[in-house]
């Protein structure tokens, strides 16, 4: 079964995972002046990306470009892949491709642990994709194991590259962030309470 078949009750009750909600785990960051290549290219692809509207066109036009810059950002420490095949325990459904990786070693030919964040692209609707995320989450934590290179913490995130919501596994508990970030472009980015309420105006380069 590939990732995209677990629901979130599915993926908590097979692994048995507990989600804990309502505790914001992004820190508050100092801001990172972006390159001059993300910002042009963001200027004409997000427009595109918007109006095409398409869960390829939202990746190939925002988040790809961002993950890049943030590779850009720590001079090529971390390797980004995208659609890529992450088969890491098919006895247990935990197998599929996914939309994009980080792993913390720089090697880019071929997945090296430890892998740190996993991302899922989707067009509108960000909940409904929540399971798949956290079954990748999961698989990446496994992976980190069984190439002797665990670590605490592994971060996920859905997005439509617009809106972007994070989650974080330690052990088996999930934390979901109350904190939805959405871009809304020149230069600016809104952070909403889980209620949809918008809290406060930030730049967008803490966002990304």
């Amino acid at each position: 079964m590939p990732y995209s078949k677990f629901t979130l009750s599915k993926v908590v009750e097979d692994f048995q995972l507990t989600i804990v909600e309502g505790d914001r785990f992004l820190p508050e960051a100092s801001s990172i002046n972006p390159t001059a290549l993300l910002k042009d290219t963001l200027k004409e692809t997000v427009p595109w990306a918007i109006a095409v509207g398409s869960e390829k066109a939202r990746s190939e036009g925002i988040i790809n470009p961002v993950l890049l810059e943030v590779k850009r950002q720590l001079k090529g420490k971390i390797s980004v892949f995208s659609g890529e095949e992450f088969a890491v325990q098919p006895e247990v459904d935990l197998t599929g491709y996914v939309d994009f990786l980080i792993s913390r070693s720089p090697e880019q030919l071929y997945i090296k642990a430890p892998v740190v964040v996993l991302v899922e692209a989707k067009k509108e609707d960000l909940k409904p994709a929540l399971g798949q995320c956290l079954a990748e989450m999961v698989a990446a934590q496994r992976f980190n194991q069984q190439k002797q290179q665990p670590i605490s913490t592994i971060y996920g995130t859905v997005t439509s590259g617009t809106v972007w919501r994070f989650l974080k596994l330690e052990e088996q508990t999930v934390i979901s962030c109350p904190v939805e970030y959405l871009y809304f472009g020149e230069g600016k980015a809104a952070m909403l309470e889980a209620g949809g309420r918008r809290k406060e105006k930030v730049r967008r380069e803490k966002v990304f």
